[in-house]
Formats: C-alpha cells, structure tokens, sequence
C-alpha cells in the first residue's frame, strides 16, 4: 500500500528529519506529484525526548479536519540514550502508521542499518543473551530483535544465526592481524545497475599509468604493515573485474601484491574473476603461480536475455566453461553470486537461475537483492517509464521476497549455510544479501569486512581503510579517491590519510620500514 501526502512537516530537530524519512520510505509514505490526487493534504509528525521518555505525535489535516495520534516509549538503561532516541522515534512512528493507516509491515521493521548483526554481536560482548555458565541464549537474542526493531521472526531468526556463526572467525583475529583489499577499477562493460566506481577498461597506455600508481600504493601499505608489526590474514583482489585486466598487466598485480603481503601467515588469497568471459587459460595460470585461494565467478542470472538487457556481454555457456575450466586447473574455493529482481525476471527465472548455478557446484553462493543505486543506468533508465521496455519492468516486493524464500528453501536443502549479511538502500523485496556457503567454505574476508573488528587496509582505486580503536569504540577510516583520475594524481594524499588512520591506533615496532619516511600531507596551499 502507498500513502500520499501534499504537505509533509517534521518536527524535532535536524537529527530527526533523517530518521523518519528512514521510516517514511521503508513504509512508502511519499509526497504526492502535483498532478497525483493526494490520500491527506498534511502529515505533520513531531518529536520530543523528556528524559529517558521518547514521544512521537502524529497530526493529519484533510478536507480541513485534523486526527492526532500519540505513541510514547521508554528508553532501555542498558544503551546509550542517543542510540535509543533514535531507534524508538523510529518504532513509535513505525507503530503508529501501521496501526493507524492500514500500511503494510515490512521485513525488517525498523532495521536499517549496512551491518544488522553487528547489533547482536555488541550485545554478546555486553553479555547480553549469555548465560552465567557462558551458554548463548539464542531464544532471548532472538526475543529482543523482534520486540526492538519489529523484524519478522523469519529475519530475526536469521540475523541470530549468522551473528552467532561469524563468532568464532571474528574472535580468532587480534588487533595486529589485518586484511588487505586491493581495488582494480575497470570492466569490459559497465552493467546496467552498477554504481561501482569501474571504469570500462581503457587502452594500455593508460592502465600502464594506472600499475605505476598502484605499484606505489602496494609498497607504502607493505611498509606500514612492517612498520606496526602486522599480520595479513586475508588478501582480496576486487573492483571492477581485476581479470578483465590484458594478461601481461594481470600478471604484473598478483606478482606484486603477492611479493607484498603473501607469507605463510595468509588464510586466505581472494580475487574477484566477475565476468566469466575474463578468465582464460593465462589468467588461470597466474592465479595458481601466486597462489590464489578463492575465486569469484558472477552470473548474476543464468537468463541470456537479462544478461543481454544489462550489458553482460557474455552467455551462459560462458559460466559453465569458466567453472569447468576453473575446477579442472585447481582445488580453490569458487564463489557466485545471483541477484534476485533483476528487470523482467519472475519467479521461475529465478528458479531457474539458481538450479543452474547449483548444478556447477560453487562453494559459496551469495543471493543479492537488486538495490536501485544512484548514478547508475538503471535508475536514469527505469524512471522514463517510456524508454523502459514492458517487458523489463522490476518484479513487485513480493516476487523478490518469494525469490529470497525459495532460494533459502532449496539452498539449506543442499547443505549451504548463512554466514554473512548485508543491506543496501532501496533494494527490491526490502530483504538482504545473504552469502551462503558449504561447511567450511566461510570467506573469513567477508566476514571480517562486514565485522568491522579487523582492519583492513584499502590499496587501489576506491578502496577503503578501516582501522577500529577497540579502547575508543571508534572506527578511523581513510578512502581511496573513487575517480580514477583523482586517485592517480592525489596518491600521495591517500597515503597520507591511510597512515594517519593506522598511526590513531598501532605504534611502530619497526621504524626503518620505507626508509623511515612518514608521509604526511602536501602543502594545502601548494595544492590549490
């Protein structure tokens, strides 16, 4: 159901305006069009927090008559009253538009947030859910989720079990064991929903500049992890599609980000092989040389007419030869990802996808649902409704959602297990990305990534550095320029930023590594 209004007003605070409109979207409550006849001519809402009392009031004007709805909480002792403001003006005015518009409830009620399980996790080390003989009480974890946060018990059920699963990976790692991506910009083509910043592959010269650039990037952060005294346990070669790279270049960056962070200490060697089309027998090779532990291979859909629609510019056929060529080279872990909602496809597409998938037995499987970005084609695409052919229309919340059931269903049926999530902004179905895999095949990068409790240092073209100060609580983060160009001149910037983020939190042990050099930031005046 879809409630327009002429006039929306939000009252309380700028902090507010943010949280509400969370609510608003997820419900979809919107401003009416100017030529759209609109359900109320005002919803007016209003916030106010009167010690640990949060008090959220409704006020609806139409035809000149005004209704007015109340809903007050109280916030729990046990967390921080900001966090707890914002989560009850969410859950008073989330229980007030249901209860009193006749609005639909939503999957994941007031749950908003890119990593829902680190909630559960916080709560584990607070001892919440522990029992005093240290036993994990997954009933009143999964108790609390749904009372909290008004998540269907199907969601709070899964966030439980993948929180608890993701246990004993994230506790393994200390504060000197680190991961470490590395970001390879370009693709062939540039698929219709991507808002990745990726760059159709240019012509040698110019990805040349690129490895010049990217060869300085790999050696400042080998320095650093010399210089802290840290530990790789991960490596990760994304983008972008990294084997979309011509041979010769491809060679050149596993050679070198081997030399730079391989050592017997490294769990785990990822690089993302994306496009099926990318990986032949040269790229293949350079994958074992290095020696790379997982590869990810991404159909997104096994229909040849969506892949045609969004710019795959690959076949099906493509899939299956890359897997068959990849299982007969090396006994590695293959990863693949499916979206669910894709333009024009139904439910036995997606079926029919998944089926097909399964039968190249990867190891590890993560179900995306297709979240609209901004700046990407499809979003330009899909808002002229008469640009967007009828038959590539996006599938309704529901079908999505009937998607994600049947894949669960038939994906635990074949011995696959949840073990990491994530959620996006706008995505079809307001479900989640789940990666499922088989018992141990767990990506310990993907883990750790969502996790937030190892650092990871970013190298390349948009990526990020994540450093978390456990006696703080605090994340210091450094990003990569996501323009190519911007990145390539201002490298030594990003450096500079990386290091102030690692230097919040580790002392040197080592302070010969690069010479001695610390880099710092150039002249601002100098840089215009």
């Amino acid at each position: 159901m879809r409630v327009t209004v002429k006039v929306l007003k939000i009252f309380g605070g700028v902090d507010f305006d943010k949280i509400v409109r969370e609510v608003l979207n997820s419900l979809n409550v919107v401003n009416a069009r100017a030529d759209e006849t609109a359900d109320f001519d005002a919803l007016e809402i209003f916030n106010e927090v009167i010690g640990d009392k949060i008090i959220t009031r409704i006020k609806v004007v139409n035809g000149g008559a005004a209704k007015f709805f109340r809903k007050s909480s109280t916030a729990r002792p046990d967390e921080r009253l900001g966090a707890e403001i914002n989560r009850l003006v969410k859950k008073n005015l989330y229980v007030l538009l249901v209860d009193n518009f006749g609005l639909d409830t939503v999957p994941y009620g007031i749950l908003h947030g890119v990593r829902p399980t680190k909630i559960i996790q916080r709560w584990l080390e607070l001892g919440f859910g522990v029992t005093s003989h240290g036993v994990i009480d997954r009933d009143k974890i999964f108790r609390r989720i749904c009372a909290d946060f008004l998540t269907d018990r199907d969601k709070a059920a899964l966030l439980t079990e993948v929180a608890l699963r993701q246990l004993p990976i994230l506790n393994a790692s200390d504060a000197k064991t680190v991961g470490v991506y590395v970001g390879i910009p370009f693709c062939k083509t540039r698929c219709l929903y991507c808002s990745f910043p990726s760059f159709v592959l240019p012509a040698d010269e110019k990805v040349g500049a690129f490895m010049d650039v990217l060869t300085r990037d790999i050696s400042a952060a080998a320095d650093a992890i010399k210089r802290y005294g840290l530990k790789v346990q991960t490596i990760y070669v994304g983008g972008g599609t990294p084997t979309a790279l011509p041979e010769k270049f491809f060679v050149e960056m596993l050679s070198k980000v081997f030399d730079a962070f391989h050592t017997d200490a490294v769990e785990e060697f990822t690089v993302e092989c994306g496009r099926p089309d990318t990986i032949d027998a040269e790229k293949i090779a350079a994958l074992k040389k290095f020696p790379v532990t997982r590869i990810s291979v991404n159909p997104q859909t096994m229909q040849q007419r969506t892949l045609d629609f969004i710019g795959r510019a690959h076949t099906v056929d493509d899939v299956t030869r890359a897997f068959n060529d990849l299982r007969t080279a090396g006994d590695w872990l293959i990863n693949t990802d499916l979206i669910a909602g894709l333009p024009g496809e139904k439910l036995a597409d997606f079926q029919d996808s998944l089926r097909k998938v399964l039968a190249l037995q990867p190891d590890d499987v993560t179900i995306h649902a297709l979240a609209i970005k901004r700046g990407s084609t499809m979003q330009q695409l899909l808002a002229d409704e008469i640009k967007t052919p009828e038959d590539f229309r996006l599938p309704s919340d529901d079908e999505v959602q009937r998607m994600s059931t049947f894949a669960n269903k038939v994906l635990r049926g074949e011995g696959f297990m949840p073990y990491y999530l994530y959620r996006q902004s706008n995505m079809g179905g307001q479900i989640e990305n789940v990666g499922w895999c088989k018992r141990g095949g767990e990506s310990v990068y993907n883990v750790q990534i969502m996790g937030e409790r190892q650092t990871i240092l970013g190298v390349g073209s948009a990526a990020s550095t994540k450093v978390p100060d456990q006696s703080e609580v605090h994340l210091h983060t450094a990003f990569n320029a996501k323009d190519l160009t911007t990145y390539m001149r201002d490298l030594d910037r990003y450096i500079a930023k990386r290091e102030a983020a690692l230097a919040a939190v580790y002392t040197a042990v080592d302070t010969t590594a690069n010479g001695g050099k610390i880099y710092g930031l150039r002249d601002e005046r100098r840089d215009g």
